[in-house]
């Protein structure tokens, strides 16, 4: 209950599952955003059986770095694997630094291949789900300002024979995920098979998807693949570009865009269009990147360039790299009510003890309250769209001491905005025993100076020697516009 003056005990009612966060270490950021003269930085995700069967979706055999199989590639024979027309490509432009993932997702992790580290994320049919901590990592990801590309493939092409095939794998991230399961996108993947066609492109010469720097599009291919059904009712930005043959609306939409957040994401129905016919050896692919009734090359480097934040136009509202600002909530699991989810934090912080209460909810954030010498952290990280003006961060703050003095601070709480580095660029706030109240006061300050950059928001309780101080948190939020 609010207004607890007893030293803190951990129960049984605190998540579990902190040993994968390091005791007092806030994770940071690795990278700051692409600045104009910066390539744009692609990641290909190749830890999820993107090359079982006869699928070879990698840019290269050298991975992360596909530099290492040839520095200046120059054909697409240079780099091996089915999307290497794709890779070279962009590396080509000099406008573009690719690496492919071999191991688990991340977003605000250490690892080289962490996606605060790039712009863009491509999913190139995927053959096994996704981790709980991927599709939180994913979805943050494009909330912040990310570039999401998803590749499916027909229903029931399930080429390592787990029971999961691309359309249920990329249902599943939209339905199934602790930042927005609510159709974020505004779209479902169709579970069909459809044999062949040549979708065509819709007429809206300012798309920058369709007419870009890479070609104008004017069709597509399908060797089997799948379409999806869209839902403006849920996300007014989702746009079909392109569509099966007879279809037009909210149904049979081969290629769709969306936003999300700050972020951008990409849909195509089908695996086959990105196909360069050539891989490693024993595979049997199939050259629809160079099929002359499509224009698929154009369409794959287009939407990539546009994700990247390469354009400022269609597909709905613009994400992080655009000229305009897309208003949003961007803090992850903000009500604490997906436990650690997003959050980085010390042990036991984020938690339903009823020793405290949530100011909605169960779940809660309770720095400090041991009653002896103690710090705890809680952190997130998260990218400001450059166009926007407005940054409002705002939390709820209860808090409760058995500290009886009424002029020393012996115990408080730091609201920090930290950079890449790990460098504090501000203090926010300052709280203390002395700041002790009954029930939740809500504090609010403006980020719009870090619009542009991606910090860290830290929040650090540190305790004395005796007498418990309790820093409860709940409701937490950051509203761009």
């Amino acid at each position: 209950m609010l207004g607890l003056t007893v030293p803190r005990h951990r129960l049984g009612a605190v998540l579990a599952g902190f040993s994968l966060v390091a005791a007092g270490v806030a994770v940071q950021i690795t990278a700051t955003p692409a600045a104009a003269a910066t390539p744009h930085r692609i990641l290909f995700d190749n830890a999820h059986a993107e090359t079982a069967g006869n699928a070879d979706w990698i840019v290269s055999t050298s991975q992360p770095d596909p530099l290492g199989q040839d520095s200046s590639p120059s054909a697409e024979s240079d780099w091996t694997g089915a999307l290497s027309s794709w890779g070279v490509a962009l590396q080509k432009t000099g406008d573009y630094s690719l690496k492919t993932s071999t191991s688990a997702l991340t977003y605000g992790g250490s690892s080289a291949t962490d996606l605060s580290n790039f712009d863009t994320l491509v999913l190139p049919e995927p053959n096994t789900l996704f981790t709980t901590a991927e599709k939180t990592a994913i979805m943050t990801f494009v909330k912040n300002g990310g570039g999401l590309f998803m590749i499916s493939d027909h229903t029931g092409a399930d080429r390592n024979n787990d029971g999961e095939d691309a359309v249920e794998i990329l249902n599943d991230l939209l339905t199934n995920n602790s930042v927005d399961s609510t159709d974020p996108f505004g779209f479902s993947i169709d579970s069909l098979s459809i044999s062949s066609d040549y979708p065509s492109a819709i007429s809206d010469s300012s798309n920058p998807v369709l007419h870009g720097s890479f070609g104008t599009v004017t069709k597509s291919l399908i060797a089997s693949g799948t379409t999806a059904t869209l839902k403006p009712a849920d996300n007014s930005a989702v746009k079909g570009l392109l569509y099966r043959t007879g279809y037009s609306g909210n149904t049979g939409a081969f290629f769709a865009t969306s936003t999300f957040g700050s972020g951008r994401v990409a849909f195509w129905g089908d695996s086959s269009p990105i196909d360069d016919g050539t891989g490693q050896s024993g595979n049997t692919l199939y050259d629809g990147w160079n099929d002359t009734g499509a224009t698929n090359a154009a369409l794959a480097l287009n939407a990539t360039e546009w994700l990247a934040g390469g354009s400022s136009s269609g597909g709905g509202d613009d994400g992080g790299g655009g000229s305009t600002c897309t208003s949003a909530q961007l803090l992850g699991n903000n009500g604490f009510e997906s436990g650690s989810s997003t959050w980085s934090t010390t042990s036991g912080v984020i938690t339903n003890s009823t020793d405290e209460s949530a100011r909605t909810g169960s779940y809660y954030a309770w720095l400090a309250g041991y009653g002896s010498a103690h710090t705890d952290t809680l952190s997130q990280s998260v990218t400001v769209p450059a166009a926007c003006t407005t940054a409002a961060l705002s939390f709820y703050l209860h808090v409760d001491t058995a500290e009886t003095t009424t002029s020393t601070a012996y115990d408080t709480l730091k609201v920090q905005v930290l950079n890449s580095s790990g460098t504090v660029l501000s203090t926010l706030a300052t709280y203390s025993n002395l700041n002790a109240a009954s029930g939740y006061t809500q504090r609010s300050f403006s980020l719009a100076g870090y619009a542009g950059q991606t910090v860290t928001l830290k929040f650090t309780g540190t305790e004395g020697s005796t007498l418990q101080t309790s820093f409860v948190i709940d409701d937490t939020a950051l509203n761009v516009s």
